[in-house]
C-alpha cells in the first residue's frame, strides 16, 4: 500500500487538499460505501458538470489547478483530468494521469487553422484504482457536446476502462490515439508546455489561440445575455 501513497497525496496541480475540493468530494460520495460507486459519482460529475471548453489559456500552470477548474466550472482535456484525480484522492481513491498523444478526426477547423494540425498533443485522462487494478477513465467530452456534435459519450462502470470512442454515432473516424505517454503522478506541465510548443510551436500560435479564446468568452457571454 505504500506504493500507492503517492496517488493520494496533493502536488502543486492536483491540490486534493483544497477544502473547496474536499467539500465537492464529500458532497459527491455522500452515502457511497465503496470506492467503485464513488468512483462513478465523480467521474460524472467531472464528465457533465465542468463543460467541455478547449479554448483556454494553456500556457501556465495555473490554468490547470484542481481547484481553479472546479471554481470555473469549465475545461479542456488535461484540466478535466486533473480535477477527477484530485476528487478520487480526496475521496481516499488512489488516482493519476495518464498522458497520450491522439489525433481528433472531427476536431474544428478553426481549431486546426490555428494548431495546423488535428494532433493534439498530451491528451489527458484519468486512472482510478478502485479495486484490484486501475481502471482508465475520460472525462473531457461533457454528455451535451456529445449530443451536440453526434460524438459518442464516454460511460465508467468503475471498474473497466473508459476511453474516447473511435468513432462518431454515424460512424465517422473520430479519435485515434497515436503516442502513449505513460502514467504521472502529478501534472507534468514541462513536459506537455514542450510537447506543445514542439508540435504547434507554442511561442508562435500562441496570439492565435489566446484569440480564440477571446472569441470563445465573447461567444458565451453573448449567448448567456440572450438568455430568457
Amino acid at each position: 500500500m505504500e506504493q500507492m501513497e503517492r496517488f493520494l497525496r496533493p502536488t502543486p496541480a492536483i491540490d486534493c487538499d483544497h477544502p473547496s475540493i474536499i467539500e465537492k468530494a464529500k458532497a459527491l460520495t455522500a452515502g457511497k460505501d465503496n470506492n467503485v460507486d464513488k468512483a462513478i459519482s465523480l467521474f460524472y460529475f467531472v464528465r457533465d458538470d465542468i463543460k467541455y471548453n478547449m479554448y483556454v489559456y494553456l500556457d501556465a500552470l495555473e490554468h490547470y489547478r484542481a481547484s481553479t477548474i472546479l471554481d470555473r466550472k469549465e475545461g479542456f482535456c488535461i484540466q478535466k483530468a486533473v480535477l477527477l484525480v484530485a476528487l478520487a484522492r480526496a475521496s481516499g481513491i488512489p488516482a493519476r494521469l495518464h498522458h497520450a498523444d491522439i489525433r481528433n478526426h472531427l476536431a474544428s477547423d478553426k481549431a486546426v487553422e490555428v494548431l495546423r494540425t488535428n494532433v493534439f498533443a498530451y491528451h489527458g485522462y484519468t486512472e482510478l484504482y478502485t479495486g484490484n487494478k486501475w481502471a482508465k477513465a475520460t472525462p473531457a467530452f461533457d454528455l451535451q457536446t456529445c449530443q451536440e456534435n453526434g460524438w459518442i459519450p464516454v460511460e465508467f462502470d468503475g471498474k473497466h476502462d473508459a476511453i474516447l470512442h473511435p468513432r462518431s454515432v454515424n460512424g465517422k473516424l473520430h479519435i485515434e490515439y497515436i503516442t502513449d505517454h505513460g502514467t504521472f503522478d502529478d501534472l507534468p506541465i514541462n513536459d506537455v508546455l514542450t510537447s506543445f510548443d514542439k508540435l504547434y510551436g507554442l511561442k508562435a500560435t500562441l496570439d492565435g489561440w489566446n484569440g480564440l479564446v477571446a472569441e470563445e468568452k465573447a461567444r458565451r457571454e453573448a449567448k448567456q445575455g440572450a438568455a430568457p
